[in-house]
């Protein structure tokens, strides 16, 4: 049993070391609502080893994980938020340009939610 725990840590860090190891922004982990965490790590551990991973890790919160997949890197740190956290700056169909002339972020990468959508300031980010 105990063999199967530590393979499947090992398969689990070697997965998030795939997707691009290397310390998240501190944006990409603090904006993250604890009830969305996905587990990216193993019971015990560190910080160290997680952000190796290329993972988030916040011990603050019990009952979440605390090493868990970081929200995916935008092209501004001020653009990185859950989707329910946008707050919409354009109207349907907009432009990517007529967007950024509106000094707003754009992705639209999911259907049905603002692709036009206010930046967020980075100094409430912290890890």
């Amino acid at each position: 049993m105990a063999g199967a725990r530590l393979l499947a840590a090992v398969l689990v860090l070697g997965l998030c070391a795939m997707a691009g190891a290397g310390k998240p922004s501190p944006c990409q982990c603090s904006r993250m609502n604890p009830d969305s965490r996905k587990n990216c790590g193993f019971p015990g551990i560190t910080s160290e080893q997680c952000f190796s991973a290329g993972c988030c890790f916040d011990d603050s919160i019990p009952g979440v994980p605390w090493c868990f997949m970081p929200l995916p890197m935008q092209e501004n740190e001020e653009c990185v938020m859950e989707v329910s956290s946008r707050v919409n700056c354009g109207y349907p169909g907009i432009s990517p340009e007529d967007c950024a002339s509106r000094k707003c972020c754009f992705s639209d990468a999911i259907p049905e939610v603002p692709w036009c959508f206010f930046p967020r300031p980075v100094q409430d980010c912290h890890y």
